[in-house]
């Protein structure tokens, strides 16, 4: 059934040559992103002039920038985007069914890695997620956290890293760098690099990276796993008790 998906890029090389606007999109990404991490507490006020809830500003600027981005990054793909599509449509049940299987082996392997590593801290990155969660409401967060964030995220990561990068280097060495600045991006500047708080990244970008490779470069289907996690993260989130939520942190450290 592994083949069942797969769309070889070859017949279609143009699709995987990086373009003007893959490098703007790429470069608008790392600038911000690297911004953020390094200099992100000097523009706390200027947040706050957006709004005096510190949370409101922060969700503010970060549905811009993702948004931005995520325009940018639907022009640039929009032709392998269409594509991916079609080929999920042509086995739609074989889609339904293992985008839940995608995203069970990545709490499995979260799981198993977690007990490898041992026992850690919960990252700054999802700390804050957490905290902005509480004080905005699902209808808000779901478009930034489901549906733009993990476009814009599989574009990067997957189509650019490994779908466009392969071309000129191995492939292996492109889903390395995929997996390990996928979980970078999401604790750099926040708190150090070590493996504990990295664990939770690292396998979910594992799995995104082999769901990736193994559909035949499909970034949709990537997408559409990077999605249902989030989906999943954020109904959990908002389904239980801050109190208790707190209390399950604090068995888990």
């Amino acid at each position: 059934m592994g083949t069942v998906l797969r769309t070889p890029p070859a017949p279609r090389p143009e699709l995987y040559r990086f373009s003007g606007l893959d490098l703007a999109t790429c470069g608008l990404y790392a600038a911000v992103a690297a911004f953020f991490a390094v200099a992100g507490d000097l523009i706390a006020p200027l947040l706050l002039q957006l709004s005096p809830n510190p949370a409101v500003a922060s969700y503010s600027v970060n549905l811009l920038f993702y948004g931005s981005v995520g325009l940018l990054a639907l022009a640039a793909a929009r032709r392998v985007v269409a594509r991916d599509l079609r080929v999920l449509a042509t086995r739609p049940w074989f889609t339904l069914l293992m985008i839940p299987l995608a995203v069970l082996a990545m709490l499995i392997l979260t799981a198993v890695l977690a007990a490898l590593s041992g026992p850690g801290p919960t990252s700054a990155n999802q700390a804050g997620l957490q905290a902005l969660m509480q004080q905005v409401p699902a209808w808000l967060m779901v478009p930034l956290l489901v549906f733009v964030g993990p476009f814009v995220e599989e574009y990067i990561f997957r189509h650019l890293l490994i779908g466009k990068l392969s071309r000129r280097v191995n492939i292996w060495v492109c889903c390395t760098l995929s997996v390990v600045l996928f979980a970078a991006l999401h604790i750099v500047g926040q708190e150090q690099l070590t493996l504990p708080v990295m664990v939770p990244y690292l396998a979910m970008g594992a799995v995104l990276v082999f769901v990736y490779v193994w559909t035949g470069r499909n970034v949709m289907f990537a997408y559409f796993v990077h999605a249902s996690k989030n989906l999943l993260a954020v109904i959990f989130i908002y389904a239980i008790p801050p109190e208790v939520l707190e209390q399950l942190q604090q068995v888990q450290g």
